[in-house]
């Protein structure tokens, strides 16, 4: 009884985890076509210092982030067999998870500054 209560709490958790992977490879993806396409050519950074330098810190920040997610979402691209490795296999999905909306969190607060930044000196 308590067996198949685990393998079914298990197979729940890969269902859930492969969803998780699903939603993380699209904030991926999405964060990168809209930093390709967001970021200002370099001669365009002109300004406060405080404001640039808070500027490539957000860009940075996200960076690493998303960096991280790929990381962990790319260490799950096959499926493990025995019951411990698929939990490391699940909570692997779940930080990449949290990395992409922590990059997805940095690349908002970006566009929070551009838009705060062009009403104040606009």
């Amino acid at each position: 009884m308590l067996k198949n209560h685990l393998r079914r709490d298990l197979q729940w958790l890969k269902r859930q985890a492969r969803k998780d992977r699903r939603i993380a490879a699209a904030v991926l993806a999405g964060l990168l076509a809209a930093w390709c396409r967001q970021l200002p050519p370099p001669d365009l950074l002109s300004g406060s210092p405080i404001l640039l330098a808070l500027s490539l810190a957000l860009v940075t920040g996200s960076g690493v982030a998303w960096l991280m997610s790929a990381y962990f979402v790319a260490r799950t691209v096959r499926a493990r067999k025995e019951p411990a490795e698929q939990l490391r296999w699940i909570s692997r999905i779940s930080r990449g998870k949290e990395w992409a909306f922590c990059s997805l969190s940095g690349y908002v607060a970006w566009h929070l500054l551009q838009f705060i930044t062009a009403l104040v000196l606009g």
